[in-house]
């Protein structure tokens, strides 16, 4: 099935790197059901492909994503928030095996701020706003904001943030760590490929085994996140990939 409200494409020169754009830019990329269900669908393809080593994850127009849909929200109960419709989907995207990097122009609000939290890296043009304006609508921020904002800026940020329904622009969200880098708005999808790109030239499964590593630390205690550590390590050093990269360091420093 083709896909109406988002797009998904593979960069022209190295096919190891995905772009998805979320394309409902007249609503300055709100996102509802149907998003939901072709980002899940989207995510689901290219988990496939165990060569793929990198995904961007950024909206078409203005904005990033200013936020869940809210004539859809209005209509919801209590079961259809038990459901967790938006968080299931973003922890799929945490949890997805390669890093994915947030590209961030104008608003990403609420849901859209949610979004980017579980990326990997959000890099943020000057044109970004960002913030958890949920309680201005008589909600909280519950497809991750409580949980995940304060372990990327700590819990009195990230109790000001949500207590106030502040909303914050790029050098701010820069200042507290909510965005890892700000550029030109005219270099922010140029800067998020030479980043993906980076992360291209480094060894496949260390990549993936550090990114499991760090979600780990997020969510168990240190001796357990150690345990978690070791193993992957383990794993790592019987890899053919270690071995190569490790022969040819020993080589060129000869």
């Amino acid at each position: 099935m083709p896909y109406s409200l988002i797009r998904l494409e593979r960069d022209a020169e190295n096919a190891r790197l995905a772009l998805v754009t979320l394309a409902r830019p007249q609503v300055k990329n709100a996102i509802n059901k149907a998003m939901v269900g072709e980002l899940h669908r989207a995510f689901d393809e290219l988990r496939e492909d165990s060569s793929l080593g990198c995904v961007i994850l950024t909206g078409e127009g203005d904005d990033f994503a200013a936020g869940a849909d809210i004539a859809e929200l209005r209509d919801r109960k209590a079961l259809e928030s038990l459901a967790a419709i938006n968080s299931a989907l973003f922890n799929k995207i945490e949890h997805f095996p390669a890093p994915v990097i947030a590209a961030i122009r104008g608003f990403a609000l609420g849901g859209g701020c949610e979004l980017s939290l579980a990326c990997d890296l959000r890099l943020g043009g000057e044109s970004a706003r960002m913030g958890q304006p949920e309680v201005n609508l008589g909600i909280i921020p519950a497809a991750g904001g409580t949980q995940r904002l304060p372990r990327v800026v700590g819990l009195g940020r990230a109790k000001e943030l949500v207590l106030t329904g502040a909303i914050v622009d790029a050098a701010e969200a820069y200042r507290i760590g909510l965005l890892n880098r700000v550029v030109p708005d005219a270099q922010l999808m140029a800067e998020a490929r030479k980043l993906a790109l980076t992360i291209l030239k480094k060894g496949p499964l260390a990549i993936r085994m550090a990114k499991a590593a760090l979600n780990q630390s997020a969510r168990t205690g240190l001796e357990s996140g150690l345990a978690f550590e070791s193993a992957a390590q383990a794993l790592l050093f019987e890899s053919a990939d270690k071995q190569q990269r490790m022969t040819d360091f020993l080589e060129r420093k000869k």
